[in-house]
């Protein structure tokens, strides 16, 4: 049941010892402040390995071809690498099953116009699976389709800032754009968090932009990404298979470095991995062993506090208080002061970070901040430890004679 001339006697206690429950509670304050600071520049170097990543696939593969550096069984160096659509066929027989999604790519510069404005883009000619791979967003109409794929249709996909510089005045779907002589229907129009980089593009079904610009089944590279249960050392050991075999179908010699390139996102994956752990482990040791200065510091001040407060529970004691509701002010005293002071040390903490995150980008340390419960954790650790810090030395006091108690200097 709630007592309240109990609660009323604890903060009168806290009010008449200002100094005392200040000093308690900056202990606790302090050790939460630099909890939440240490935590939140790990965070914000976390976010900074992401964004380098950019928004596409981070279980990404992306295989170049180009010249022979080797001769190799009867072939000479220097001899060129081109893929066809062919050998994405080849690549997705053998390894289907370890691939999410695939696509061949080709890329041409374009000059785009439309009623008088013009510009030049580049274009890119890919399967349906690419609008995953690249993480691109629909935002109007729609993305190219297995259809137009099939039967070759001159339709074409825009980005937002081709829509703004060609399109302005009009909405863009349903509308054609000459793309180097050539008119292609807009059938939608992407975003990208890339920005305009990746959104002064256009997209055309592959089989199309081949019939039109080439009359041929070449493609520039091959894009695919891997399955994402795959872990770091798995995808890489894939994205080496690839390469043996497709280094197999070419005749290109195994310790040839130039005629088939595999770029493995979970190379990048595994180094931010290993430097996102190392920093986590850093900053676990440093976080933890100022909690625990702190767990010392709130214990010291706790047997301290229970030490002067002797006379105190004489006083309680001849005035018939029992052991029991003795240690319960003294610990309820403590459990206050220590979440209001962990409380304002998160607040004092997360204040600080908003207020220098802006500054910390210089220092690849982007938007800083703190998950609240694991600070909350903390602060509980610390309230849990002043209690069975203050809980032995309460209890041994409680149990002293109101006569010794009140001889005690």
């Amino acid at each position: 049941m709630f007592d309240l001339d109990l609660w009323r006697e604890i903060f009168q206690s806290i009010n008449k010892n200002r100094t005392r429950s200040l000093l308690s509670g900056f202990t606790v304050t302090f050790a939460i402040l630099l909890f939440t600071i240490l935590f939140g520049i790990a965070n914000g170097l976390e976010n900074t390995f992401e964004e380098a990543f950019g928004t596409d696939a981070n279980n990404s593969i992306v295989i170049y071809s180009g010249r022979t550096s080797e001769a190799h069984n009867g072939l000479q160096a220097g001899r060129k690498i081109q893929f066809k659509n062919e050998d994405r066929d080849f690549l997705l027989d053998k390894y289907g099953d370890k691939v999410q999604y695939f696509t061949s790519k080709v890329n041409k510069s374009v000059n785009a116009s439309f009623r008088g404005e013009k510009n030049n883009y580049q274009l890119r000619g890919v399967y349906p699976e690419y609008m995953f791979i690249e993480n691109n967003v629909i935002k109007d109409g729609r993305y190219i389709n297995q259809n137009d794929v099939e039967n070759k249709i001159k339709v074409v996909v825009i980005g937002r800032a081709v829509e703004n510089e060609l399109f302005s005045k009009t909405n863009p779907i349903g509308k054609y754009i000459n793309l180097s002589g050539i008119p292609y229907k807009v059938v939608g129009v992407f975003t990208d968090d890339e920005g305009d980089n990746e959104e002064n593009v256009i997209y055309m079904p592959i089989s199309t932009m081949q019939s039109v610009y080439g009359n041929n089944d070449y493609v520039d590279l091959m894009h695919l990404t891997y399955n994402p249960e795959m872990n770091s050392d798995q995808a890489l050991s894939f994205g080496n298979s690839i390469k043996k075999s497709l280094k197999d179908r070419f005749d290109v010699a195994r310790s040839d470095q130039r005629a088939i390139r595999i770029f493995n996102m979970a190379q990048g994956t595994k180094q931010v991995d290993v430097m996102t752990s190392s920093l986590t482990i850093i900053i676990l040791v440093i976080g933890f062993g100022t909690l625990i200065a702190g767990i010392v510091g709130i214990s010291n001040i706790m047997i301290f506090i229970v030490k002067e407060r002797t006379k105190e529970i004489g006083i309680r004691k001849a005035l018939g208080a029992s052991p029991r509701s003795i240690v319960s002010i003294i610990l309820i005293e403590s459990i206050i002061i220590t979440a209001i002071a962990g409380y304002f040390g998160l607040l004092i903490g997360v204040g600080v970070l908003e207020a220098v995150g802006p500054s910390l980008k210089e220092y690849f340390i982007k938007d800083p901040g703190v998950d609240n419960s694991l600070v909350i954790g903390a602060t509980l650790t610390l309230i849990i430890a002043g209690t069975l810090a203050g809980y032995l030395p309460a209890k041994k006091a409680s149990r002293i004679k109101p006569i010794i108690a009140l001889r005690n200097d």
